[in-house]
């Protein structure tokens, strides 16, 4: 059959992905790292960065093989699949701590490549810092397909692909979903513990006690700041939308099961979402070809050739792939629905996605009105503006989830509950190249470090510091598609529950189900409390380690004299005394403390959110049912969608409230900058934003769609 045959194709678009991955990789390893200072810099984030990584997989590599044992022994009654669903879990799990590695890698060598870049001007900068992301994005779709494809292909081949089989093909597919959730759940909180605790402390002590930027060299926490935007923003954000992609294809393949076609199944309905997702790629590679900026010009602009040209691009392909695929008409739970229908659905989600994007960046851009309003309430001090990001937060979830409810409702109507499904698989079909933008940021913001760490010229640090701009808002609009996604992946996921669980309609008459609506809705709550509450314990530990340092260390404490002494003046007009004491400073802060601080807090403060994620519709499913568990399952993905968007969005405001005072704001006629004091409580909002936005906010996304993956995984255990 033709679609047996696209089936292989799926499996070579997997393998291009990689090879154009290793490419770019290879292209950014031949750019140049800039001066002896730089490559020194860049080798302690790199080292940071992989002795947290190595670190975090000792302890995730325990509990794959635990998990992957009480896998097998649970399904040990089927003897064709036990074995198999655990080898599902392990290669789901290997594919998306792979992909989270491979891009960290990559991502933390191309800093110091793109700082040397900016030196010579502002395009070039953004060409690798573009290639730099590219990397993660095209490392993660097609990690995710050839997973997904290699594993359907096996097990088709051992079962068969005919009404019989597929029931165990899907339901031992699943573990490598499961196993993709669990590593980005771990990375994500990980790696938001990590990076936010180094934040906090040279933030708050660096910046507002101190009085210097938070990537000053002489801040003991500069180095640990920079690894963690590469563990928190870059492996977290690759594993986080790894798992949202093939959770997507995988919610689709499972409803796609229950399509009849004359009153026959019908399994092109099932290789379909694999099929869309292998062009994907193709077109993911083709988008980062439009990527461009002349010198001078907005990189925001060349930045979205790019990613609005292959949405573009794939909503064709899109079309012609389903209408030459599927058949005219077909029957999902009694009802005739179309072909037409099936790419509609797919197109709504696809535009959600930008929708949600775009109202993102309108509540956390630059010179936006919500986040102006923020700046301006800086003036009268920290409390107002908290009050206002809040506020800011809050307000900013009202339009994303209309546009969600209207997306389910349009691809209801239009395809049922595979029309879901298929919607946010067109939200997230072009994910390579939109990972490729948002861990462009965080590449972006290393490389000001860089040059404020290494003494640039201050041209270099405003090229980066303009790309960096430009990377906040990237990755709030790809934090937008990422809880879109969340949205329907998760609802996509919930349909398939349903369906292996046997059940049409959950009744919230039921007092079970209530409690567990009730439940799920606490959990989002109580996630995000472990996340903030271990972010805020680990960065006590760095602030008094900072604080230590600046206190303890006598060329440290001399030169943070001689800055406040001359507050203002260029280094050139010091006297040679005060710049001789500053040089003795040089190398003085112990960098490697402030990053053993973090890593040892964030893997020791992971643990608890993830067994509460992983656990919990374990013992709600095995104890009160799958009725119970399907009300939980409502409440935690109605709450954590909510949650999630509140909290990214008023930390995305704080963030950008706060780089526009730094750049010079004028308020009521009076200008304010660094270090005036509605700098400082701009400073602590941003602080306080921080875990909202790279930690807790983000995680949610993971913990509504393991939740549901996981249910799925013990759902034939559990069905009536």
């Amino acid at each position: 059959m033709i679609e047996n045959d696209l089936m292989y194709g799926v499996i070579v678009a997997g393998l291009l992905g990689l090879i154009y991955a290793i490419w770019r990789a290879a292209w950014i390893n031949g750019q140049d790292e800039g001066t002896d200072r730089m490559k020194a810099i860049g080798a302690s984030i790199s080292e940071g960065a992989m002795a947290f990584l190595k670190a975090e997989y000792r302890v995730l590599s325990i509990f794959v093989v635990v998990v992957a044992a009480l896998l097998a022994v649970a399904n040990m009654g089927k003897v064709e699949s036990s074995a198999l669903i655990a080898l599902s879990f392990v290669t789901g799990a290997l594919a998306s701590g792979l992909a989270g590695f491979l891009g960290m890698r990559v991502a933390v060598r191309a800093n110091t490549r793109t700082t040397h870049a900016a030196r010579s001007g502002l395009a070039q900068a953004l060409h690798v810092a573009f290639a730099g992301g590219s990397v993660m994005g095209l490392n993660v779709v097609g990690l995710g397909v050839l997973g997904l494809g290699g594993l359907f292909i096996l097990y088709t081949g051992l079962f068969g692909i005919d009404e019989s089989g597929i029931g165990r093909v899907l339901n031992v597919i699943s573990g490598f979903s499961l196993g993709a959730s669990s590593i980005a759940l771990f990375a994500r909180v990980g790696g938001g513990i990590y990076t936010k605790a180094a934040d906090v402390g040279a933030d708050l002590v660096g910046k507002v006690e101190a009085g210097i930027p938070e990537d000053h060299p002489l801040n003991p926490a500069s180095i640990a700041d920079n690894v963690g935007d590469n563990v928190g923003d870059v492996a977290g954000m690759g594993a986080d939308l790894f798992e949202s992609y093939v959770g997507s294809i995988l919610g689709s393949m499972v409803l796609g099961a229950g399509i009849l076609v004359a009153g026959v199944y019908d399994p092109v309905f099932i290789t379909l979402p694999l099929i869309i997702a292998g062009a994907g790629i193709i077109i993911s590679i083709l988008g980062t070809f439009m990527v461009s900026v002349k010198e001078g010009g907005n990189p925001q602009s060349g930045l979205n050739k790019g990613e609005f040209g292959s949405s573009a691009i794939m909503v064709a392909v899109m079309y012609l792939l389903i209408d030459y695929l599927l058949p005219g008409e077909f029957t999902l739970g009694g009802v005739t629905y179309t072909s037409l229908g099936v790419f509609i659905a797919a197109t709504i989600g696809l535009l959600a996605g930008l929708g949600i994007g775009l109202i993102t960046e309108h509540y956390t851009g630059t010179h936006t009105g919500p986040v102006t309003s923020i700046s301006r309430q800086s003036v009268t001090g920290t409390a107002t503006n908290i009050i206002a990001g809040l506020g800011i937060g809050m307000r900013s979830t009202a339009i994303p989830i209309l546009i969600i409810a209207a997306g389910i409702m349009g691809a209801y109507y239009f395809a049922g509950l595979y029309g879901i499904a298929m919607a946010a698989l067109g939200m997230l079909s072009n994910t390579g190249i939109q990972l490729a933008v948002d861990a462009y940021g965080p590449i972006s913001d290393n490389a000001g470090g860089v040059a404020e760490m290494a003494e640039l010229p201050p041209e270099v640090r405003q090229r980066t510091d303009k790309l960096d701009a430009v990377g906040n808002t990237t990755a709030a609009i790809g934090k937008g598609f990422a809880i879109g996604s969340a949205a329907l992946t998760a609802l996509a996921l919930f349909a398939a529950y349903m369906v292996q669980v046997g059940i049409s309609t959950i009744d919230i008459a039921n007092p079970r189900v209530m409690a567990g609506l009730f439940v799920g809705g606490m959990l989002p709550f109580l996630f995000s409390a472990l996340a903030m509450n271990a972010v805020g314990q680990a960065a006590m530990a760095m602030i008094e380690e900072v604080r230590r340092q600046f206190n303890a260390i006598p060329e440290l404490k001399a030169a943070l004299s001689v800055m406040k002494k001359n507050d203002g003046a260029d280094e050139g007009d010091w006297s040679q005394e005060d710049r001789d004491v500053f040089g003795a400073a040089s190398g003085k802060p112990e960098y490697a403390r402030c990053v053993e601080i973090s890593t040892k807090a964030a893997i020791r403060r992971m643990v608890l959110p993830g067994l509460l994620a992983v656990l919990t519709p374990v013992v709600v499913g095995f104890v009160f049912g799958p009725e119970t568990l399907g009300g939980l399952l409502a409440g935690v993905t109605v709450s954590g969608v909510l949650m999630a968007i509140f909290q990214a969005n008023a930390g995305g405001a704080w963030d950008n409230a706060k780089k526009m005072i730094e750049e010079g704001l004028t308020i009521d006629g009076v200008r304010y900058e660094k270090g005036s004091e509605a700098h400082k409580a701009a400073v602590v909002g941003d602080t306080v934003g921080d875990p909202f936005k790279d930690t807790s906010g983000p995680s949610l996304n993971i913990l509504i769609k393991l939740m549901s993956v996981v249910s799925l995984v013990i759902a034939p255990l559990i069905a009536l």
